[in-house]
């Protein structure tokens, strides 16, 4: 190695070296970048993070507007086209779809880490996933046996059940400027939509049943997401195999007979797998938007769909709804523009509580010897700052 030595010299090693620390130095840079990494995602604190970083409360309210949207359009086409008349097999379809799903996930290792199990009882997620089932499976029949209109005005109940339970469960507060607001929206979609009020027993019954399942269901996705570490997928797939039990414990009692007997070819399966899909994706689009903001936005949410559906369909198809239902649709839509802009006037102002706040340095006394009195003038000055 002489000759190399003396055909380099000083110099060559020097730049030898130099190239050795920086390959280092980039080893090091990645090594951090992969321990940064796989913290936010195999962590619950960080992908908690992740979630709060990528899906904020208008990417979620979007993404699940848009969603909600498909899925009627799906289960429209399964229930009447389709003819496929048993709404908790539907269901229980959704959810097992949506189980396969975090399982492949789960494989895959892009499921988020679930939070310790110290942090959350087993009685709360085991509450949720039983509520859910009640609150998904019911909605559907309720839609199979009222009409529109009352399936609507059970919808609207929805609403002062949620601020009622949210008191009682976590002595949570609303303004009287947010419950006029919510009124106001109440009432614009009930004069929209409310146009028969067909009864049927057993329709008023289960849409009775409904509230309040769905009430505690969007309160409990909320709080959980909100007060823990939990993301959208980590609940799910902690919660998703209730569900599918209390779904199929329900399947004999509600759904008429005959599910095995029914035409299943291809197209009939097709429609209700891609409706099943598009289920897995309003369970989770809901769940982000219910972590992002809470459960009273989101049944505005839900309200503001049934207002821009009738408006576009008036506007764009030539749907002629009538003048009091576009006259509603319009006062349902001016409450909840008032309802938004006080949620986010009460964001800024907690955000701006939460900043710290600045301080004037303390001037620093002097001293000489014999300047006490200016010591304290300067003393109490700083405390008063």
């Amino acid at each position: 190695m002489g000759w190399l030595d003396s055909l380099w010299g000083e110099d060559g090693r020097r730049l030898f070296k130099r190239k050795d620390s920086d390959a280092g130095d980039a080893g090091k840079a990645l090594e951090e970048l992969r321990a940064s990494l796989y913290n936010e995602i195999r962590t619950s604190e960080g992908a908690k993070r992740q979630q709060q970083r990528y899906c904020g409360p208008v990417v979620a309210l979007s993404f699940n507007f848009i969603v909600a949207v498909g899925i009627i359009m799906a289960n429209k086409l399964v229930m009447g086209k389709v003819g496929f008349n048993f709404p908790i097999f539907l269901t229980f379809v959704h959810y097992i779809t949506a189980w396969f799903l975090l399982a492949i996930f789960k494989g895959l290792s892009v499921l988020p880490v679930s939070p310790p199990s110290k942090t959350t009882p087993f009685s709360s997620l085991f509450a949720l996933g039983a509520v859910m089932a009640f609150a998904s499976g019911l909605a559907n029949t309720s839609l199979k046996h009222n009409s529109v209109g009352f399936y609507q005005m059970a919808k609207i109940a929805v609403t002062p059940t949620i601020v009622f339970a949210e008191f009682i469960l976590f002595r949570k507060n609303i303004s009287f400027q947010k419950v006029l607001a919510l009124a106001v929206v109440s009432a614009g979609v009930a004069v929209a939509t409310v146009t028969d009020l067909e009864f049927n027993l057993f329709g008023a019954l289960i849409a009775i049943a409904w509230i309040i399942p769905s009430a505690i269901n969007k309160i409990l996705w909320s709080a959980l997401q909100q007060q823990g570490n939990w993301t959208a997928l980590a609940l799910m797939w902690k919660t998703t195999p209730i569900t599918v039990f209390f779904l199929g414990a329900l399947m004999p009692w509600i759904d008429p007979p005959g599910v095995l007997s029914f035409k299943w070819d291809v197209n009939n399966s097709t429609a209700i797998l891609v409706s099943a899909l598009l289920g897995f994706l309003l369970q989770w689009s809901g769940a982000l938007a219910l972590g992002a903001t809470s459960a009273t936005t989101h049944v505005v949410l839900g309200q503001f769909k049934t207002c821009v559906i009738l408006l576009g369909g008036y506007l764009l198809f030539d749907s002629d709804p009538g003048v009091v239902s576009i006259g509603g649709a319009v006062v349902a839509l001016s409450g909840m523009s008032v309802y938004t802009s006080l949620n986010l006037n009460e964001s800024q102002e907690n955000t701006s509580k939460q900043l710290p706040k600045q301080s004037l340095p303390s001037p620093k006394p002097k001293s000489t010897s014999g300047d006490n009195t200016d010591l304290n003038v300067n003393t109490t000055t700083s405390t008063n700052v």
